[in-house]
């Protein structure tokens, strides 16, 4: 009987163009943010504000910050408005998903839980554990810390990392959470504290009087620009401006702004 199975065939044509549909769809539109982004003139970039130096509040009441200058550079190459949305932690990645905003540039590292989710560009800023000081004190190697206090945080990686480098003579005097190490090295307690560097950015905002400044490196953990899932055509934009910026120069110079130390040698 080959004609009812001829019959059933256009019918098949169109449940499978049916069950297709969907993905079709989905692929179409998970390339449409550049598009969107060009037409409109407007690239919505999602950003902290509550951790300096990469990004806060300024007297002025105006966000400000390594990731601001970035995200402020990335438009001014694609040619179009930046929109200021800022974020958490907890809700910068849900604003991608979301649609809230195009790119989130808010000290966004990463890792595999978070590439299930969203994508990531090429890293723009290093983001960093080191010793921090008075700059009055020179420390310029791991050497020049034998004599010294040095506070940190018991357990936490800037203990780990201190105590690889740390000299004969060195006092690593030990907190127990990460405001007792601050307020020990604010009353004068240590000389010096390994912390991370927005730790290090809130307390030279809040304490500008102490004229604290990046001292030694204890770890790197570079700074990526977050993409919505799928969205290749942005992210792969997004990474020619950094690839360019970081061939220019430019991002040596944000790096030495905000960071007071040179960009390094970020992964490709």
């Amino acid at each position: 009987m080959p004609a009812p199975a001829l019959r059933k065939r256009p019918f098949l044509k169109l449940a499978c163009a049916i069950a297709l549909a969907p993905a079709l769809l989905g692929t179409a539109q998970a390339q449409t943010a550049l598009d969107d982004v060009l037409a409109k003139k407007v690239l919505v970039v999602a950003i902290p504000t509550d951790s300096a130096p990469y990004g806060y509040v300024g007297t002025d009441l105006a966000p400000q910050g390594l990731d601001i200058d970035m995200a402020n550079l990335i438009g001014a190459k694609l040619g179009v408005k930046v929109e200021l949305v800022p974020v958490t932690s907890a809700n910068r990645i849900p604003y991608l998903q979301t649609k809230k905003a195009d790119l989130v540039i808010s000290t966004l590292g990463k890792n595999p839980e978070r590439e299930k989710v969203i994508d990531f560009t090429v890293p723009y800023a290093p983001f960093f554990q080191a010793v921090f000081g008075p700059k009055t004190l020179v420390v310029k190697t791991a050497a020049d810390l034998a004599g010294k206090t040095i506070g940190v945080t018991r357990g936490a990686m800037e203990d780990q990392e201190v105590g690889k480098i740390a000299p004969a003579g060195v006092d690593i005097k030990r907190f127990e959470d990460m405001n007792g190490t601050v307020s020990a090295y604010a009353a004068g307690q240590v000389q010096l504290m390994g912390v991370g560097a927005s730790v290090a950015g809130n307390f030279s905002a809040k304490n500008p009087q102490v004229s604290t400044e990046f001292k030694l490196l204890l770890k790197d953990s570079p700074c990526f620009v977050g993409v919505a899932k799928g969205e290749d055509k942005l992210r792969l934009k997004v990474n020619e401006i950094i690839t360019a910026a970081r061939a220019s120069g430019e991002l040596n110079k944000l790096s030495l702004k905000w960071l007071g130390r040179p960009l390094g040698d970020l992964p490709s």
